[in-house]
């Protein structure tokens, strides 16, 4: 059975070392790739730039910051939905962003969903294994085109 990928996008050195932390204490022991902006992530999905010959898999989930360098979160949201092979890639935005137009926008361009990261350790830590349990385990995928 192939190994499941997480593609975390996240540029908060201090946000990804927790999410690790709280995959790993959460039993999830899929590989973690991380993207730390917006041009690293569409690198790693579509195959281009410096990911070009690193990509072997298509990740089966992708968290995704909104306030990334280079190209922001809404930007790559819209360029996953946008392309026939990744339309359908589980997006969960997993953003610190409390803003009521993010959360809008995230899911007018088709995010699955919308979790804001809880400013507790214990809580993020809940909310990360929730995550990793529901999308990783229990959410049927769609096959791709």
């Amino acid at each position: 059975m192939e190994n499941k990928v997480i593609l975390l996008v996240e540029d908060n050195p201090r946000d990804e070392a927790l999410t690790l932390r709280a995959l790993k204490k959460s039993n999830i022991v899929n590989d973690v790739v991380v993207a730390r902006d917006g041009v690293e992530a569409l690198g790693y999905i579509f195959g281009n730039g410096s990911h070009a010959s690193e990509r072997a898999v298509m990740p089966q989930l992708v968290l995704l910051d909104l306030k990334l360098p280079k190209v922001d979160g809404l930007q790559v949201l819209r360029k996953i939905r946008s392309d026939e092979r990744t339309r359908r890639l589980p997006v969960v935005v997993f953003t610190s962003s409390s803003e009521e137009e993010d959360m809008i926008k995230s899911y007018d361009l088709g995010a699955n969903s919308y979790v804001r990261k809880p400013v507790d350790f214990e809580q993020f830590l809940d909310a990360t294994r929730q995550l990793g349990l529901y999308w990783l385990v229990l959410n049927q995928v769609a096959p791709a085109d």
